[in-house]
């Protein structure tokens, strides 16, 4: 069986489209917000890493969301994946969302509305024959606008069979390419996946014309499970994040499901176009711009992935790595050996170390991160790749800050309260501080709200290495909370004080971004959790 698709053309029936809502779905994770820099950069790894359609955000959500979702339209112009806004059903929301993606080479916009009993009478206190007409009235509008238009049914998996049926029937009818049916509460099981997809298949018509789309919630950590078992009944499109991030327990998980299908392919029979040696790269980048680390035991990216401890293990594996290990670390982009860098390396070893690592950067960029290579070298014996990617993915995504950190000096001891002294700019004016603590970071922090004064509360601190050794750089994640608003910061040094404030910063100047995106009044108890 074949497709013809709008922004695909004809698609075989192996062929499973990636579509990424990273920018969008993943954002809405509490901390996890990312200026428009970094969404830019994170868009350009997602495109690398070969995902077909990137969600960018929601643009009626708020000015920021519209500027980032134009912005990633214009990048990809010319070429790329298909750059997507998502929209209520409501007009306001889809002609935003068309002008948001209207410059994109292949734009898409996404509409939804809730079918389930519960959310219809409770949350939009509606009719099941009023949300039939929503659904025929919004992608007629958006087909106005693109010939590839999304239609979700949010909490799908709750709806009762002939309802979704209908509604099913109504979006294609209006137009739809594409139709989404979501596991919004991560409640179903891979049966009911099954069950949903074979049914609308078999008696929806014109269900053969479309492509069926699954996304999956992981609140019972089924995420991926549901997603393969849905493509086994026929949707040819999943929806997922980078490392799994999203509302509550996060989405289905891209690397997961990219190395399942590329891993079990004589099993599933499936195919698509990530280059799995990016996966790790992508995730990093992603957990640097955000702060979350992965746990270490995360399958495909988890930094004991293809770790071996167990005697045992190690001995199958010393005889032949297919005992223990079912794909290869160098598959994701793992390397099997990191310590090649040190302080009598050069600036041609350092360029082709950043091209083996995935960064591909400019020549200032070049000199300023070697500059910070040779300082890192000097203090430390050896350089392993991880420092690498901290002091590169450190530099880059500083690189707008509103607020940067100058110098800091703290004075500690036995018997001695801890005293920090710092200068800082804001907005490129010179500001100093100084101020004492119960302990160096507490100091050091004091002083932080001395130079820029702010009501928000620290709701985690933590430090991590990023290699081994007491010359380790440490990787400091700082947590701060201000009226209900959630940001992350992370920071790096062989200092674990400098890379507490650096960490520190980086969340105020996320703070920063979240004060300017204030969501219009007509957004007021909206759910973009659609999908």
């Amino acid at each position: 069986m074949t497709i013809q698709h709008p922004s695909f053309g004809t698609l075989s029936d192996d062929r499973v489209i990636i579509f990424d809502t990273t920018l969008r779905d993943g954002e809405q994770s509490p901390g996890f917000s990312m200026n428009l820099e970094e969404k830019l950069r994170m868009a350009e790894a997602l495109s690398d890493l070969g995902a077909d359609v990137l969600e960018a955000g929601f643009p009626i959500a708020s000015p920021g969301d519209f500027e980032s979702v134009q912005s990633i339209a214009r990048r990809f112009s010319k070429s790329g994946p298909v750059v997507c806004g998502l929209s209520r059903s409501a007009p306001k929301d889809i002609l935003r969302a068309a002008e948001a993606v209207k410059e994109a080479a292949r734009p898409r916009i996404h509409t939804f509305i809730s079918t389930s009993p519960l959310h219809m009478s409770v949350k939009l206190r509606m009719t099941p024959e009023q949300v039939l007409e929503a659904v025929a009235n919004s992608v007629t509008l958006a087909r106005q606008h693109t010939a590839d238009v999304e239609w979700s049914a949010e909490d799908g998996s709750r709806t009762e069979p002939d309802f979704l049926c209908r509604c099913v029937e109504t979006a294609i009818k209006a137009g739809a390419t594409t139709i989404n049916i979501p596991d919004t509460v991560g409640y179903a099981l891979p049966e009911d996946m099954t069950r949903i997809f074979a049914m609308l298949r078999e008696r929806v018509p014109g269900a053969d014309g479309v492509i069926f789309s699954t996304h999956n919630h992981n609140d019972l950590g089924l995420a991926v499970a549901n997603t393969l078992s849905a493509l086994k009944a026929g949707a040819r499109q999943v929806e997922c994040t980078i490392n799994g991030i999203g509302e509550r327990a996060g989405n289905a998980s891209l690397e997961e499901v990219a190395m399942a299908l590329r891993t079990r392919q004589e099993a599933l029979g499936y195919k698509t176009e990530i280059v799995t040696k990016n996966i790790l790269r992508t995730s990093r980048l992603l957990a640097t711009i955000t702060g979350f680390d992965v746990q270490p035991n995360k399958a495909i990216v988890g930094r004991n992935a293809f770790a071996h401890e167990s005697g045992i293990h190690q001995d199958g594996m010393l005889k032949d790595r297919g005992t223990y290990e079912i794909m290869t670390p160098e598959s994701v982009g793992w390397t099997t050996s990191s310590l090649v860098m040190g302080k009598h390396s050069g600036r041609a070893a350092f360029r082709d170390k950043l091209k083996a690592l995935g960064y591909e950067v400019g020549d200032n960029q070049l000199n300023d991160a070697f500059a910070r290579f040779k300082e890192i070298a000097d203090r430390k014996k050896v350089v392993y790749d991880e420092d690498i990617v901290a002091l590169v993915d450190d530099q880059i995504l500083r690189g707008s800050d509103r607020l940067r950190l100058v110098a800091l000096t703290v004075a500690t001891g036995l018997h001695t309260r801890p005293m920090a002294t710092m200068k800082a700019e804001i907005d490129g004016e010179e500001r100093e501080g100084m101020a004492v603590g119960d302990g160096a970071v507490d100091a050091t922090f004091n002083a932080i709200r001395q130079v820029f004064p702010h009501e928000a509360g620290l709701r985690l601190y933590a430090v991590q290495s990023v290699t081994g050794g007491t010359d380790a750089q440490a990787r400091v994640t700082v947590r701060l909370e201000e009226a209900g608003k959630l940001v992350d910061g992370q920071g790096f040094d062989t200092d674990t004080i400098v890379a507490s404030a650096k960490a520190y910063v980086h969340a105020l100047n996320k703070l920063l971004i979240k004060r300017e995106r204030t969501a219009p009044a007509d957004m007021a108890g909206a759910d973009s959790t659609a999908a």
